[in-house]
């Protein structure tokens, strides 16, 4: 089952909770982002990962 939840607060990408799996990252202040935009901003907060 695949169920349109929200989108990417960054790229506007359609976010998906597929079979009972939210398909991206909510973060603290219950923003979603897509993996990849989630990825981007975490890794320049961090540079050594």
């Amino acid at each position: 089952m695949k169920e349109l939840v929200g989108y990417c607060t960054t790229c506007s990408k359609e976010i998906y909770c597929l079979d009972g799996f939210f398909n991206g990252v909510q973060s603290d202040d219950r923003k979603m982002y897509c993996f990849e935009c989630f990825d981007e901003s975490h890794h320049e907060e961090d540079p050594q990962d």
